[in-house]
């Protein structure tokens, strides 16, 4: 029987899995806040995957060692209304500061974070774990 101090352990030990899912989150709830004036079908579908991005990644750790759900809601829904806002002054910003090819940026970052954190989920789910 193991301890709860060599679970912490063992825990603290692996990688943080909550990193790639951040910056897919960052970069969702940017692309959010740049749509967000338009109003259409795609804020709202962003909104809603925004919303499980949010939440989701919680429930892939073990949650009687995991952190506190309230505290992992607070610390990523700020985040997420960060770069909202980030995303609402990019929006402003294109075509007065920035050049209008720029628009595509936040969407390009949110496709190469998700493709990352895809192959970082799907390897910690293969790796091979000797048993004991």
């Amino acid at each position: 029987m193991q301890s709860i101090e060599g679970i912490r352990e063992s825990v603290s030990s692996e990688p943080d899995f909550a990193v790639d899912t951040t910056f897919v989150l960052f970069f969702l709830a940017l692309e959010f806040g740049r749509s967000a004036a338009g109003l259409g079908l795609d804020c709202v579908l962003l909104g809603i995957s925004l919303a499980a991005v949010l939440a989701m990644p919680y429930f892939l750790i073990n949650a009687s060692i995991g952190p506190d759900f309230g505290r992992w809601l607070l610390g990523r829904g700020l985040i997420a209304m960060f770069a909202t806002l980030l995303g609402l002054v990019f929006d402003q910003t294109i075509g007065l500061v920035l050049p209008d090819v720029m628009r595509y940026i936040p969407m390009a970052l949110l496709i190469v974070s998700a493709m990352v954190s895809c192959y970082f989920q799907f390897y910690g789910l293969l790796r091979l774990r000797p048993a004991k």
